[in-house]
């Protein structure tokens, strides 16, 4: 799993003052949940580019005064006038404790349905699941190659291995529709006989 590693300073004001004047330095207020302790720290706004800018689901080493934090993103907020990033939540992982995560869907193959004629229809492209830290993927992968035209894989079609999928087993992921043109040949056809 890929990681990066952001350089921070402990942050001392918690307060509007005293963020206003971090993010005039252009700093990102942040804080590490989850760990021993609650951790607010700051980092120049550059370094979150790689993890905040992606659909690929990363850890990030958190380096705080000379102590590192294993971390996946958690929350993020942005100013909505200039979509300028203004804080950042982290996630620390440890051993024993399940974390909830959103990993994204890789779906592999090409579905029979689509051989046929059919149109591929993604309706998910991310799951929530709950997983122990080691058990964490970059995704999850799925494949759809069996798929058969009018057909749909749902949730509960996933196999996520140790990881537990909190999303309803019942939502379809992707599935194959009938092409407008499709539909027009089956009508002709069925006008013929």
């Amino acid at each position: 799993m890929k990681t990066i590693t952001i350089e921070g300073q402990l942050r001392t004001g918690k307060g509007k003052k005293d963020t206003r004047q971090l993010r005039s330095q252009e700093l990102v207020p942040g804080v590490i949940y989850g760990g021993a302790q609650e951790v607010s720290f700051a980092a120049p706004a550059k370094a979150f580019k790689p993890i905040v800018y992606t659909s690929e689901f990363m850890k990030a080493e958190v380096n705080v005064d000379g102590t590192s934090y294993t971390c996946i993103l958690k929350d993020l907020q942005f100013d909505k006038v200039t979509d300028q990033l203004l804080h950042i939540d982290f996630l620390e992982l440890v051993e024993d404790k399940k974390v909830i995560a959103t990993l994204p869907l890789h779906l592999t193959g090409t579905p029979t349905g689509v051989k046929a004629g059919g149109r591929l229809v993604v309706k998910m492209k991310q799951l929530k699941v709950k997983a122990l830290p080691k058990d964490l993927t970059e995704a999850i992968t799925l494949d759809i190659s069996n798929l058969e035209l009018n057909g749909n894989v749902r949730v509960e079609d996933v196999n996520a291995g140790n990881m537990e999928i909190l999303n309803s087993p019942r939502i379809p992921i992707a599935s194959v529709v009938m092409t407008r043109q499709l539909k027009q040949e089956e009508a002709s056809e069925g006008k013929k006989k």
